[in-house]
């Protein structure tokens, strides 16, 4: 029986419907303000979602590029500047923002800690960079001398706005300027422009610019922890954790567990419902309508007697025990992810206590969920449009504040695709607040644009199509969209090969190729992937029934031992997938993913590099789990440094073979009766000074 607690005090509701559906402080704000002087324009900002309705994610300690578009009337300089800091705080950091061709302008900062960061462009029309500009395009000792009387003035005026030790060397420079102007004056030309055009004095004006005629635009940014942009995942039901058979697992054996978990790599752990499960229309084996005695149902169908979402199944242990597996867990280098799902069974204390949350047919009783043809007679949804709709945000709030308390930073949310938007950008928001580090799975596999939505709102990562794209174009199609479309501003896939849910028929074949092949493919098409376990490393591929991609004997209703030291087990396999996601910082983002012609249909070919390591991985996978195929692959060598005549060595790091590349066609053939995949490491091609070759 899980400890009990004193009452908690509620998180304090949103006022208004609208309040909660506009963000506070809006993505992007342009000054224009009535002062008709100002002459920079500043156009188009970047990063932005949507015009800044939403705000772009980053990963913090990463370097966050921001693009805006400058520029003014006529021939004047502009000068652009980038301040930035965290939301709440004050104290910005300023850098100068470089013009790079075409009225673009970037800047740089680096965001230290999780949050969100407020970014201000500040453009203006510079006198005195417009007068140096114009200044080194004079030739006649005349025209120069008038320029440094102009110059003179400028240099003045701004030494009024600096202090005293930068006021003084101003002033100082002024006069110098002034003097040198003179006709009486010696100094030739080049001299004279020399003077002016000092790079050291001209820091003192750009210290001391006026901005009094400066436009701004603001824009905002949130910067995630690393392991929202990088992280594998292993899912597992804990009730079928135990080491015998028909005995029901609990969290000791979970943490037995662990280190074999940990030993293929893995870094989050993700849970399905632990709460007491519901007794009321419990579903039996493979989802039966009628429970027999000794059926666990579903752990999604949440609430009992025994407690509601903040108390834990009693076989599973005690809170004591949880807290235990989460610091056991973390001192394996993994964290624990729990699952949000914001429904009830029956016997949930709620639907006694609040009966006004949930939505009641004519005949009384409460409207359990559906999905026609679909029926779920074990879950009752909540109704967000209650008249309690404030008290029922702030409960569902108070939940997700609970088990933050017991240690838990990552959460996989169900279907919240099912939920009122503005619900989710207000709990999100309201969390992230005051725990910028706490990361949300959207488990949404719905329309594009509602996916989208979720993560616009604020999801850290979102479940993708990629269990059902399994063909090259498919694949092609999907992963271009998501990394170089507008989604990459904000839609992080974290992609899986098979859920609780979901058994594809691509794996229902049993085939150990298709299992390898959808394994190398999610682990290096998306930085963040996941499996659930031990279903996929043991080729788990009964359905339900022909047609379906329901499990046979799924853990959904009821309890599974697993072998988990069979000799035809992947698990060696993934482990090492997952030392070369770790030991190659190409794989662990996904901006860079562009994929590579190759004449076989059978065959799909990509890369990931990462500039700031030369790390280049080349990934080429056999989609035929049943026969040899091969091609030509083309690079594009440019993009890599390499030329036609450069040999270069691309190293497996599945099977540690080096193949010797040359050009920008080479040719592959794979097997899958022996590896389904080439991982290919890309070495350069060095000579030393002593005429030593060798491949970096």
């Amino acid at each position: 029986m899980a400890e009990k607690k004193e009452p908690r005090k509620r998180a304090k509701p949103p006022a208004t419907t609208a309040s909660a559906a506009v963000p506070a402080d809006p993505g992007v704000v342009f000054n224009r303000g009535d002062e008709g002087r100002v002459r920079a324009v500043i156009d188009v900002l970047s990063p932005v979602v949507d015009g800044g309705r939403f705000v772009a994610k980053r990963i913090a300690g990463e370097r966050v590029c921001v693009e805006a578009h400058c520029f003014t009337d006529g021939h004047d300089q502009l000068r652009v500047v980038l301040a930035w800091r965290a939301v709440n705080t004050t104290g910005a950091y300023e850098v100068e923002m470089q013009a790079r061709g075409n009225d673009v302008w970037t800047g740089e900062f680096t965001p230290p800690a999780p949050g969100r960061y407020r970014c201000t462009i500040t453009a203006w029309v510079d006198p005195f960079e417009s007068w140096r500009k114009e200044l080194e395009r004079r030739e006649e000792l005349g025209d120069i001398r008038v320029a440094l009387q102009v110059g003179s003035a400028l240099i003045a005026s701004t030494a009024v706005r600096a202090g005293d030790a930068d006021a003084q060397a101003l002033r100082n420079w002024a006069e110098l300027l002034l003097e040198s102007a003179s006709p009486e004056s010696t100094v030739d030309a080049a001299s004279l422009k020399a003077l002016a055009l000092d790079p050291e004095r001209a820091r003192l004006m750009q210290r001391h610019a006026d901005r009094s005629l400066a436009a701004s635009a603001t824009l905002e940014i949130f910067a995630d922890r690393k392991r929202a942009g990088f992280s594998s995942w292993y899912e597992l039901f804990p009730r079928s954790a135990a080491s015998q058979p028909a005995r029901h697992g609990n969290f000791k054996d979970v943490e037995a567990r662990l280190p074999y978990i940990a030993g293929m790599g893995f870094d989050v752990v993700y849970f399905p419902p632990i709460q007491p499960i519901g007794h009321v229309n419990r579903k039996g084996a493979n989802n039966a309508l009628k429970a027999n005695s000794g059926d666990v149902g579903s752990p999604w169908a949440i609430g009992s007697a025994e407690g509601g979402h903040k108390e834990i199944l009693r076989e599973l242990g005690t809170l004591e025990d949880f807290r235990h597996l989460v610091a056991t867990a973390r001192g394996l280098g993994m964290e624990i992810a729990l699952d949000v799902a914001f429904q009830c069974a029956p016997d949930h204390p709620y639907v006694h206590t609040h009966p006004e949350w949930f939505k009641h047919r004519p005949d009384g009783s409460v409207q359990y969920a559906e999905n026609p043809p679909k029926k779920y007679q074990d879950i009752y949804p909540f109704d967000f449009e209650t008249d309690d709709w404030r008290a029922l945000w702030a409960e569902l709030r108070s939940i997700v504040d609970f088990w933050i308390e017991q240690g838990i930073r990552i959460f996989r949310v169900d279907n919240p695709h099912t939920k009122p938007f503005p619900f989710w950008e207000w709990l999100i928001g309201e969390v992230q607040r005051s725990n910028p580090d706490v990361l949300f799975l959207a488990e949404a596999f719905t329309r594009p644009k509602v996916m989208y939505r979720l993560a616009k709102l604020g999801f850290t990562q979102s479940y993708t199509y990629f269990t059902w794209r399994n063909s090259k174009r498919e694949l092609t199609e999907y992963f271009t969209e998501l990394n170089a479309g507008p989604a990459r501003q904000f839609f992080r896939p974290n992609v899986w090969p098979n859920t609780p849910d979901i058994l594809h028929e691509t794996l229902q074949s049993g085939v150990r190729a298709a299992y390898a092949a959808r394994l190398v493919l999610a682990a290096t098409l998306s930085a963040n992937y996941g499996i659930y376990g031990p279903t996929f490393e043991l080729m788990e591929s009964r359905p339900r029934e022909p047609g379906s991609e329901e499990y046979l004997d799924s853990e959904k209703y009821q309890l599974r031992y697993w072998s988990l030291d069979r000799p035809d087990s992947l698990r060696s396999l993934i482990a090492r997938m997952n030392s070369i996601r770790r030991d190659n910082a190409a794989l662990q983002s996904d901006a860079s993913l562009r994929f590579c012609t190759l004449d076989n249909e059978e065959l799909i070919g990509y890369l990931k590099s990462d500039a700031s390591s030369d790390n280049v991985i080349i990934v080429v996978v056999n989609l035929d789990p049943y026969h040899v195929q091969s091609g030509w692959i083309e690079l594009d060598l440019a993009r890599l440094g390499l030329d036609d005549s450069t040999p270069y060595q691309v190293h497996d790091l599945l099977s540690d073979q080096r193949y010797p590349w040359r050009g920008r066609r080479n040719y592959v053939m794979l097997d899958p009766g022996r590896m389904p995949a080439h991982v290919l490491k890309l070495r350069r091609y060095l000579r030393t000074e002593h005429d030593f070759d060798y491949f970096l």
